[in-house]
């Protein structure tokens, strides 16, 4: 069996099995705001170039799962709640190591770092694409494109079941964890793909000297859309420096 999807709640998940010999190892992705999972399908799948990771992740063994997550939840309580139900059906239901790897993307990368912070022992080592760390950050950034703005302010609003009209307000004042204080060895790919993300590139540069100065384990690779074959290698040479100790 390849695949195999399945309901927790109201959410579908996926997992897909190695091709080969399992290592022991798991792999949980969380999606930017266009991933989804239903009972048939999921982006990872119709992607081509998420696809072709989750062959090569599959290849080398590795056991990946995810969940809808709610669709686009923005890192809300409930879809932290959920990621954290998965984990702990996937090592109950399967032989893994209880030390999983995280990969997120954009989005994804909010209930990435919480989960970082609230299961630290359970966490091996993270991979994100192109995240975004601030969930207050991203909506400054938003303000100046009015329509992007009151869009985002309604998924926000959704996610976190509040009006609308008081999201700004209360982003700012909502606690939000750093990168740096989980301690996890992460690794960030960013992808210029367009000109938001040069602009990003940039903040993300003044973010890295900061780790570097700190002398954290938060790596930074940049990647050209014309050179994304390459990153599957980058993921399964990051994860196996971090499989020594099981």
């Amino acid at each position: 069996m390849e695949n195999r999807n399945f309901q927790l709640d109201t959410e579908w998940n996926m997992i897909h099995y190695p091709t080969q010999q399992p290592n022991g190892f798991g792999i949980l992705i969380i999606g930017d705001d266009r991933h989804f999972v239903d009972a048939n399908n999921s982006f990872w799948v119709q992607n081509e170039g998420k696809k072709s990771i989750i062959d090569s992740l599959r290849n080398e063994g590795y056991t990946i799962f995810y969940s809808n997550l709610y669709g686009k939840n923005w890192g809300s309580e409930r879809s932290i709640m959920m990621a954290k139900r998965l984990y702990e059906h996937m090592i109950r239901s399967e032989i893994l190591n209880p030390k999983i790897h995280l990969i997120a993307e954009g989005m994804g990368a909010l209930v990435a770092i919480k989960l970082m912070m609230e299961m630290k022992e359970n966490i091996r080592s993270v991979v994100l694409f192109n995240p975004i760390l601030s969930l207050n950050e991203h909506l400054e950034e938003e303000k100046e494109h009015k329509f992007f703005f009151k869009k985002l302010c309604k998924e926000i609003a959704s996610a976190y079941d509040k009006n609308a009209k008081f999201i700004p307000d209360f982003i700012k004042e909502m606690k939000e964890h750093q990168l740096e204080e989980a301690g996890t060895p992460s690794k960030i790919i960013h992808i210029l793909h367009n000109g938001k993300s040069y602009y990003q590139s940039q903040l993300l540069k003044e973010r890295t000297r900061k780790w570097d100065q700190e002398q954290l384990p938060i790596f930074v690779s940049y990647v050209l859309p014309e050179k994304r074959s390459a990153i599957p290698r980058q993921i399964i040479r990051f994860f196996k420096q971090y499989e020594k100790n099981l």
